[in-house]
Formats: structure tokens, C-alpha cells, sequence
């Protein structure tokens, strides 16, 4: 490999490239699923490749092969220059870097049970055995049981002299319920509707005890075939980390891209209502307990790295300071538009696409003084709504609807009825700023999707959320019925 990133730097700089970075990459990804008793779909991918990233003339130009070879390398980088070449014709600005270092090192996920080397049999038993505690805890139409591993090794290496290897494993698991009468369907899922993945290995499994869990969740769906509809009207709403970590990813995460507010993603992300002026007048998207955070260091995090895919070292950078909007998701490229360095944010999905801005792990911090329980406790009158089943948001991130699977009502601090079909709906900087409290660290999870998607061609990415629980005023709820 080092022969074949070799080669192709020194091809990028003789024909002309300013600047040039090629990554390597091999990844392996294995999947099971379990429905209602039997095994659905066992699968096992692995790929591997090479991309060539060159600057010419002030533009972009990137070519890739799967074909490792320093034959192959010569020709993708000659390729890669010929195209920046030609894109510096229609170019409306020159490309400029911010400074940094050359890097080098390795960062490698911790790991204590390799997930891959887990026999198969294995896996599919624990799934077999969550399915099972399912069933036998409630009559369900069908339940499904799922596990998903990625590993990822990665080397990169630049024209400024970085050189940089990575291993990156994500593992996890989830369970799913679904009740049927007639033609009301009811689900269920934990720990998220997202796939249980974290960094980490088989024990990122183990820990989520899915036999444990699976009595609680099929008897939920059930009960949720007959519970009364979710009233609308305008709700004091507690949000339990299974909803609130996808709403800081739609809400908090996508609009503070820096991409998407110079128009890069308009064509299918979208853009941002988080535009250059509003970080210079100091907008107040959130309440005074707002705090957020990317932060590509935290533990067990899918957003988690040494180096992102421009070799710029993982760091922790605040986008929302006591409510106030401070700061964006950037690249080598973006950021200096705005007087600033990277953020280390750039990835990409796989050795055939180019990098883009990604979410690391964006957080909302705890807040010491109260749990999550205590806040329900002192809440007179709302609903505590968990886990996300369907989101809607428009292209700027602006106004927002969600449903979660299920709410409990809240009335003189105790949980109360449970209701089906929950929905609520707002405008996210109004939304945050309706936010009275979060709860302190007891109850603070690391959660996560990983299935972000982004890019033409379209790129998937493993991002990470921590968050432990927040209450909000005056939502506008139950605006919808499935």
C-alpha cells in the first residue's frame, strides 16, 4: 500500500497538482437478521480501493480504482489532475487550504471482543433467543431482531507529508415488536430505532442485554393497540434520549454544516438556516442550558476517529455555547471563508467517494442538579414521549415534525397513561429555546445513526449523538394519526 500512495502523490505533483491525498481504504461489513423465529438474511461484504484527491488550478479533481497496483496509481492520479484541469475551467473560486502540520500516527477503535471473530452460530443464537422473549412475552404479528458490524481500515497520506493508518469498528444490535388489530400497526424498538450500533465490539452486544428487554417492548406494542389516541394541543414535553439524540442530529447537526450554507448540498441535503450572518450577530437558537457539542473523541461514539479524511486530528469544537450559536462543522476548505481552521470534519463513504462535511458526535451536554427522573417528577402536566419512529424537516432544518413510538402522560410528576401515535411539531430555534431543563449525567447515552445520508452521489455515514434527556414548553403535539 505505501508503494501504491507513494507513486500516486509523486504522479499527482509532476503533472501539476498543487496539492494531493490519497486514501486507502478496506472495509468489512457483516449483517443478521432474525423474524419471528427464523433467520431472514446472513450476510458478509467486504471491498477495498483507492482514492486520488487533487488540487490544480485553484479546483478539485478525484479519481478512484479498486485495482491496487503503482500501475494503477500512476493512471488514477493522472486521471485526477486531468479532471481538477478541467473543472478549473468553470471554477467560481479558487480553492484555498487552511495551514496545518503534517500528521502522522495511528488510531486504532477499542475493542474488547472482536466482533468478526465471533462464530456465526453465536450470533445468531442471541438473536434467536431476543426473538423468542419477544414472542413469548405478548401475541405479536411479527418480531425481528437485528445485528450489524463495520470495520474499516484506512491509511492516508498527503503531498505535505501526513502519513496516517486507521481501524475503525462499529458493532450493535436492536430488537423490534410489531403488533397488529386490524388496521392499527404498533412497533416497538430499543435501544433505538437506528440499530443499537456504537464503537466497539461484540461487547457493545453484550451490554445491551436484548433477552432482558424483549418482555418490556413486546408488552408495550401490545398495549399500545388500545391505548388512547395522543390529544393534541400545546404540551409541556420531556424528550427521553431515544428521541432526543435524532432531534439534535435533523435540528442541531445538518444545519451547522458549513457546506450546506455555502450552498454545496442544496441539490439534496438541503442548506441551513444557521447562515453566515447569524454566527456573527451571536444567534440565540436555544435556551441558556443549551450546550452543544462535536466531538470526535468521545468514548463509544460512531463519529469517533483519530484523523478525519483530510488528516486533520480529531478535536472537539462547540456549535451552541449557553444557547448561543458559535461555531460550524468545516473542512481544510470551508473554514478559512470564515476565518477559521478546520473542524475535522470531512469524511467520506468508502475509497470511491470524495470527502464531505460529516458529523462527528454531536452532543448535548448533561446539565449537573437533576436527572431525568427528577425532572418528570417536577413536571405538573406534559407527556414523556421515547424513541423516534418518523421525522420530517424542510431543506433549511427550519420547521420540524416527529413522531415517537409511544408517550406517557405526565400528571402531578408521575407517569400516567400510556398513548399511541404521538406527534409534535415546531421551529428549531424556537423549539430550543422553549428547552427548561436537562438532565444531568445519570441518565446521559451515547446513541447514533448509521445511515446518514448526504452527497450525489450518495454517501452514507456513521455519525454519533450523547444526550441524557431535556423538557420543553408549549410544543405543539398530536397533529397527526397514522
Amino acid at each position: 500500500m505505501d508503494e501504491v500512495t507513494q507513486r500516486a502523490l509523486q504522479v499527482a505533483t509532476e503533472r501539476g497538482a498543487s496539492y494531493a491525498d490519497t486514501r486507502t481504504v478496506r472495509r468489512l461489513n457483516e449483517r443478521i437478521t432474525v423474524r419471528t423465529g427464523r433467520v431472514a438474511g446472513v450476510s458478509r461484504r467486504e471491498d477495498e480501493g483507492f482514492g486520488v484527491r487533487v488540487l490544480v488550478d485553484g479546483a478539485w479533481g478525484f479519481a478512484s480504482s479498486c485495482r491496487l497496483t503503482t500501475a494503477e496509481a500512476e493512471r488514477v492520479a493522472a486521471q485526477a489532475v486531468r479532471i481538477a484541469r478541467a473543472s478549473a475551467q468553470a471554477m467560481r473560486r479558487s480553492v484555498v487550504l487552511d495551514g496545518r502540520p503534517p500528521q502522522q500516527g495511528r488510531f486504532e477503535t477499542p475493542v474488547a471482543v472482536d466482533p468478526f471473530a465471533v462464530p456465526l452460530e453465536r450470533k445468531v443464537e442471541d438473536l434467536l433467543l431476543a426473538d423468542s422473549a419477544m414472542r413469548s412475552a405478548a401475541p405479536l404479528a411479527f418480531a425481528e431482531s437485528t445485528y450489524r458490524a463495520h470495520r474499516e481500515w484506512k491509511t492516508y497520506a498527503d503531498s505535505a507529508g501526513s502519513d496516517i493508518s486507521q481501524v475503525i469498528t462499529h458493532a450493535g444490535a436492536a430488537i423490534e415488536a410489531n403488533a397488529v388489530a386490524g388496521d392499527e400497526h404498533q412497533r416497538r424498538s430499543y435501544p433505538d430505532p437506528d440499530g443499537g450500533m456504537r464503537a466497539g465490539g461484540y461487547e457493545r452486544v453484550r451490554e445491551l442485554d436484548l433477552v432482558g428487554h424483549a418482555g418490556r417492548i413486546a408488552e408495550e406494542a401490545v398495549a399500545l393497540l388500545t391505548a388512547p389516541q395522543c390529544p393534541a394541543g400545546r404540551r409541556t414535553i420531556v424528550l427521553d434520549p431515544t428521541q432526543l439524540y435524532l432531534q439534535i442530529h435533523e435540528s442541531c447537526g445538518h444545519p451547522a454544516e458549513l457546506d450546506r450554507v455555502f450552498g454545496s448540498e442544496a441539490s439534496y441535503a438541503g442548506t441551513s438556516f444557521l447562515t453566515l450572518d447569524r454566527l456573527a450577530e451571536g444567534f440565540r437558537c436555544g435556551s441558556d442550558l443549551v450546550e452543544i457539542v462535536a466531538d470526535a473523541t468521545a468514548p463509544g461514539g460512531m463519529g469517533t476517529f483519530g484523523w478525519d479524511d483530510e488528516g486533520v486530528p480529531a478535536q472537539t469544537v462547540t456549535l451552541v455555547h449557553e444557547g448561543t450559536f458559535v461555531g460550524y462543522l468545516s473542512s481544510r476548505e470551508t473554514a478559512p471563508r470564515i476565518g477559521r481552521t478546520s473542524s475535522g470534519a470531512m469524511r467520506a463513504d468508502g475509497w470511491n467517494r470524495i470527502p464531505l462535511i460529516r458529523m462527528t458526535n454531536i452532543n448535548l451536554l448533561p446539565r449537573p442538579g437533576r436527572s431525568l427522573e427528577e425532572i418528570i417528577a417536577e413536571t405538573e402536566d406534559g407527556l414523556y414521549l421515547v424513541t423516534n419512529r418518523s421525522w420530517s424537516i424542510d431543506d433549511r432544518r427550519l420547521n420540524f415534525q416527529f413522531a415517537t413510538e409511544l408517550a406517557y402522560e405526565i400528571r402531578g410528576g408521575k407517569l400516567g397513561r400510556l398513548l399511541r401515535n404521538p406527534t409534535y411539531t415546531g421551529i428549531t430555534y424556537e423549539f430550543w429555546r422553549s428547552c427548561d431543563a436537562v438532565a444531568d449525567g445519570r441518565s446521559y447515552r451515547m446513541l447514533g445513526t448509521p445511515n446518514c445520508g448526504k452527497g450525489e452521489p450518495s454517501q452514507e455515514g456513521h455519525v454519533g449523538h450523547a444526550c441524557s434527556g431535556a423538557r420543553f414548553r408549549d410544543v405543539q403535539v398530536g397533529v397527526g394519526r397514522w
